[in-house]
């Protein structure tokens, strides 16, 4: 039996008899966070603002370790393999929890069986970029040049499997165009190869791209999200460009390996709830076009559920495969 099923076991058998198995206060001793993207993209900067939050509140020492690839995949196995004592956390997100189960017959770990989700962090769209000195000013524009050249064009994505692949090969498929599809490891690399001129647009998410934009450097065609988001509010949804009904968000929760004690699970959760709402953190999220997201563990495993079925649905129907 391998040291973590034996620490499930144990730690199953004192949840039973309602013995404290885990005598020292938790935590006492440093966390690690792992992000399983590069520096500098959506995720990471959310999972550091949070780490940054807890540890100037509570005194955690919360560490972000940065494990990218294969859509995420890479870093949540790590954490999936981790043992489940509440020091070894990931930063998930749609991509790594909802769409690569979908996408993939093949996973290296389940994301229903071998995580448990923690607690919500926020929720954010996806915003269409070319470069300043593109020839699309609107996402009509750059569907009209898609539809006639069909994979001639390339689109950028900061992963196999995120969500702005995912959502740009769904919106692909409903607006009737063809394009190839550049995968990198992160949002930052991408980036910089849309700006360099390899690849011609990308879906990314509002951290990743906002500083490009008003420094002139990208120009912001469309957004993803149900409405217009506040900080670019004069640039249209991809529903106000005639796809009506299309919706594409990423989330970003916290979760830790399945046999994780329950008391920690509780723990944990509370500390980033109680960041999530104090007003600095909530400003900085604003600002950055996400929006703060609360509930108990029982909830977040409920919306993940629901955010797996719908996913899968979403892929089928565009004929999306990986593998």
């Amino acid at each position: 039996m391998s040291k973590k099923y034996f620490f499930i076991l144990i730690t199953s058998i004192c949840n039973l008899f309602s013995i404290n198995c885990f005598a020292q206060a938790y935590p006492d001793r440093a966390i690690k966070l792992i992000i399983p993207y590069t520096p500098g993209g959506g995720t990471d900067t959310v999972g550091r603002m949070l780490a940054e939050k807890i540890t100037s509140d509570l005194k955690w020492t919360i560490l972000v370790d940065n494990k990218p690839g294969a859509g995420g995949n890479i870093g949540m196995d790590l954490v999936a393999k981790a043992k489940p004592d509440g020091y070894t956390l990931g930063m998930g997100q749609t991509s790594n929890l909802a769409i690569n189960p979908a996408l993939m017959s093949k996973m290296p770990f389940d994301a229903v069986n071998d995580l448990i989700p923690v607690a919500f962090v926020a929720e954010v769209p996806m915003v269409l970029v070319v470069t300043a000195n593109s020839p699309w000013n609107s996402f009509g524009d750059l569907v009209k040049a898609l539809k006639a050249k069909p994979d001639f064009y390339k689109q950028a994505t900061a992963g196999a499997g995120t969500v702005g692949h995912i959502g740009g090969e769904m919106l692909a498929s409903k607006a009737g165009y063809k394009v190839t599809y550049v995968p990198y490891k992160g949002a930052s690399p991408a980036i910089t190869d849309l700006i360099g001129g390899q690849t011609d647009f990308m879906f990314a998410t509002p951290q990743s791209v906002l500083g490009m934009i008003a420094g002139g450097k990208l120009r912001a065609l469309a957004v993803t999200s149900a409405n217009r988001i506040a900080i670019l509010s004069k640039i249209p949804t991809i529903s106000e460009e005639g796809y009506k009904g299309f919706e594409a968000t990423d989330w970003k929760i916290v979760v830790a390996p399945a046999g994780t004690p329950p008391d920690v699970v509780r723990k944990v959760n509370d500390a980033v709830q109680k960041a999530l709402k104090h007003p600095a953190l909530i400003n900085k999220l604003t600002d950055e076009a996400s929006s703060p997201m609360y509930g108990d563990p029982a909830a977040v495993m409920k919306y993940i559920r629901a955010e797996q079925r719908e996913w899968d649905a979403a892929v089928k129907a565009a004929g999306i495969k990986l593998d």
